[in-house]
Formats: structure tokens, sequence, C-alpha cells
């Protein structure tokens, strides 16, 4: 088994798309960090302690895994955490031209780690965190894209904003 890895993201909210790679990721690696960004551009839904209260509870029978917050370069909260492999998801085609910048420009910065893009289950190949919000706002039974306690939290939320 290999070392750590760091699977980051906004993870607003987890979805089974996330769990799947986190689950396949955690037979590859010896410890899969699972790091939830601060990343305020985005404007996310879910605050950050709730983003990682999520992911906590999504991932609780997982062993191996860990769940924490970051907030800066990627690369540096890999180095603090002496892992050299960043895991990143890739769902579409059109996924890949962000996460190849991504990844080129994590490479320049810090070319003693590397980033292994896996791809979800193709039954969450096409799930989006902005599809799914969408979709609960909506009135869609979303069950089978997240854990019934994310689609609960998803709904609370959605609800208060409107």
């Amino acid at each position: 088994m290999c070392q750590a890895a760091i699977y980051p993201g906004t993870f607003d909210p987890v979805t089974n798309g996330h769990i799947d790679i986190i689950k396949r990721a955690q037979e590859i690696f010896s410890e899969v960090i699972v790091a939830v960004a601060h990343n305020p551009h985005k404007k996310p839904l879910f605050s950050v302690k709730e983003r990682v209260n999520l992911l906590k509870k999504a991932t609780a029978d997982l062993k191996g895994v860990e769940v924490r917050d970051f907030d800066g370069l990627v690369v540096d909260f890999a180095r603090r955490n002496k892992a050299k492999v960043l895991i990143r998801g890739l769902r579409m085609l059109s996924d890949f031209e962000y996460e190849f910048q991504m990844a080129l420009t994590n490479r320049k910065l810090a070319p003693d780690i590397e980033t292994i893009f896996m791809m979800p289950h193709e039954s969450y190949s096409y799930l989006s965190a902005k599809l799914l919000k969408e979709t609960v706002s909506l009135g869609a039974d979303t069950s089978c894209f997240v854990p019934d306690f994310v689609e609960k939290a998803l709904r609370g939320k959605l609800r208060k904003k409107n």
C-alpha cells in the first residue's frame, strides 16, 4: 500500500461520487486525508465546519480516512501533512481542462507532489454539487446521489435560503 494522499475539494456538499472516490483511494493509500477547502470564491452553501462534519459522518466507517479543513495552497497543506499525492476527481471531459491547469500549476509550485486523477463510478459521473442543489431546491428526491443526512441538511439549508 502507498503512502498518504490528499483528496482536496469544496465538498459543498459531499456526494456519493465523492464517497466513491474516497473508498477507492482508501484501497490504494494507507491514509486518505479529505481536505475541505475554505475557498470563499466559490460561495459555498454550507460553512467549512458543516462540510467537515458532513464528510466525517459520511466517512465514519472508512479506515485510514481523515477529514480536515485547510486554507491556502493545497500543495502547502500536502507538505505539512507529508503527503506526496493529490487526488482529483474527473467526472466528464468538461472537468479535464480546469483540472489539468490546476495539476500543472501545482506541479510547478511543488514538483515533488503528484496529482492522480480518479473517476467516480459511471452512475455518478454527471453529478455536480451545483446540479444537486438545483434539483433539491426544485423538490426532487436525491437520495440516490447523497447520503440521507446530507439530503436532509441540504433541504434544510435551501429552505432557509428561500
